[in-house]
């Protein structure tokens, strides 16, 4: 973390949610380090086929914009508004009641009432009254309406790479306004003029390239998994033998990036490989990863309709070439919101797969039959209600353990039961955060919807305070020393956050905690979980 970062108390300090001395369009906007992303790489630009690829600098006052910038907009604006009915319906009907105020995290953690999603959005509501309707334009400003400068352009950039998308704001609006969906429609306009942040356009542009965010060729790919092959060995006794491309196979498992290169992702993705092979030495579970598709993360979602489709279709573009009956997906959080929401109008139904069925249980996942993909957590909770897995969840009792509900399978796919059930039966010791802040109320990890840099650090901390402080809550009441999520994303991001605000509590994914208490079939005295650390009651193991 930077050292330019405010501490804890400085940053709780800086909050202020009294009314400004000048109302909202009379207030300039103010970008400073710490609180915005970096500018895209102009190659990554290129390589994805977007407008104006250059490079610009947000503190600077040329942003290298085309001539016609304006007129852009203008015309973007109005064939979005032509083509997506609910944007016409959101531009209109809000009535600017302040449900929504209070419910994001940026602005409880900013205090910056640019940040209330209901005024996140009016930065475009007020060009789009002044542009497409009578009363802006015979009103103007008395009517909410004002025209595009380049100080509302920037306005626009700043304020909406400050929405992590979560729509935590929608679950209170009485209308049932998405404002992500506003964000979602304004980065697009954006990136018509070749405004977008490095750390979505690049791993986008990556993602093009190799099928995954990170670049890594498909041998890379194998060679790090080939690592947790050796690592798993090493602390269980046990050889794993991932299948990797495998034509005809059962089951194409897809998992993000991350799971696969960054801790604490790593454990998870250990664990998925142990729960493969003990279902495969029990029960002949066939399941296959693809080297080729091996990115389950869509930053598309945070560029463009057009790219989060493109991305989307990979997975689907693989099962096909393999031949797979149905797709099994990881931990992931934007995947599973493209999946649900997004999926069957962009490039289903994926008629040519099968509706899931467990093969080891015969369950029917009669919510999957239109995208033919199952959440790992919603298999696994079916495994072990049907007593298919030998566990014993003694061996994560020196982890006192929380639920963090990731906004995406949370909000946008409403899987709210399933992880905690799994965690409860793998686990002796979980408590719930307090009840707003979890499940459907759940707040954002703060770093979502590709705002998970380094140079933005202190909008992360100050966007991740709400879902800390329901953390510290939880730490302070019942001892809560491990905080467990089912996306990437938050198991890149909370690490920091909680480091920064309950530096206690530690992250993991769900199915890590399945690893630690799966019993293997011929599996060694276990002594360790899978990050070395001794397994309760084995604290002297070594100097036994």
């Amino acid at each position: 973390m930077s050292d330019e970062t405010p501490k804890p108390d400085e940053l709780f300090g800086k909050i202020d949610y009294r009314t400004p001395a000048k109302g909202w369009m009379d207030t300039p906007v103010n970008i400073r380090k710490g609180m915005y992303c970096y500018a895209s790489n102009p190659k990554s630009v290129k390589n994805l086929g977007l407008p104006n690829a250059r490079a610009w600098n947000p503190l600077e006052d040329d942003w290298k914009l085309p001539e016609n910038w304006q007129q852009i907009l203008h015309e973007g604006f109005k064939e979005r508004l032509d083509k997506f009915r609910s944007i016409k319906i959101f531009m209109d009907i809000c009535v600017r009641c302040g449900a929504c105020a209070d419910k994001c995290h940026f602005f409880i953690g900013t205090g910056d009432p640019k940040n209330m999603p209901v005024l996140r959005a009016e930065l475009l509501r007020s060009i789009y009254r002044n542009d497409f309707t009578p009363t802006g334009k015979i009103f103007g400003r008395l009517a909410g309406a004002r025209p595009m400068t380049l100080e509302v352009l920037k306005e626009w950039w700043y304020y909406l790479f400050q929405c992590s998308e979560c729509r935590r704001c929608s679950v209170y609006c009485p209308y049932g306004i998405d404002t992500a969906e506003i964000t979602i429609f304004g980065r697009e306009l954006l990136n018509l003029i070749g405004l977008n942040i490095d750390w979505i356009a690049t791993p986008v542009s990556n993602c093009y390239n190799t099928g995954n965010h990170l670049g890594i060729q498909p041998h890379a790919f194998k060679d790090m998994l080939n690592f947790f092959v050796e690592d798993i060995e090493e602390i269980t006794g046990i050889h794993v033998e991932p299948q990797y491309n495998k034509k005809g196979a059962d089951i194409l498992f897809i998992t993000p990036s991350g799971d696969v290169f960054a801790d604490p992702g790593t454990y998870t993705c250990m664990g998925y490989m142990l729960l493969f092979h003990y279902l495969k030495e029990k029960y002949g579970l066939d399941v296959t990863w693809s080297t080729y598709a091996s990115e389950g993360g869509n930053f598309g979602f945070f560029t463009s309709h057009e790219t989060m489709k493109r991305l989307n279709a990979k997975m689907y573009n693989e099962a096909r070439r393999l031949g797979v009956k149905w797709i099994l997906g990881g931990e992931c959080g934007h995947m599973w919101r493209v999946i649900s929401q997004y999926m069957d109008t962009m490039n289903g139904p994926a008629d040519f797969l099968e509706t899931p069925v467990n093969p080891i249980t015969g369950t029917r996942f009669e919510n999957a039959a239109s995208t033919k993909m199952v959440h790992i957590a919603e298999f696994t909770a079916d495994l072990i209600r049907h007593g298919k897995l030998e566990l014993d969840p003694g061996r994560n009792d020196n982890k006192i353990i929380s639920f963090h509900d990731s906004c995406n399978p949370s909000r946008g796919m409403g899987m709210f039961d399933e992880p905690r059930y799994v965690i409860k039966n793998v686990a002796n010791n979980f408590y719930d955060m307090p009840a707003n802040t979890i499940r459907e109320q759940t707040f954002c990890c703060g770093s979502g919807s590709g705002l998970n840099a380094g140079e933005d650090m202190e909008l992360r901390m100050a966007g991740g305070l709400p879902r800390a402080n329901a953390v510290k809550h939880v730490h302070e009441t019942y001892g809560v020393n491990m905080l467990a999520c089912v996306c990437a994303i938050d198991r890149a991001a909370l690490p920091t956050s909680m480091e920064y605000w309950v530096p206690d509590v530690d992250v993991t994914g769900v199915h890590e905690l399945v690893a630690n208490a799966l019993i293997l079939p011929g599996e060694q005295d276990r002594t360790t979980d899978l990050r070395g650390e001794p397994l309760p009651g084995m604290e002297d193991a070594d100097e036994g």
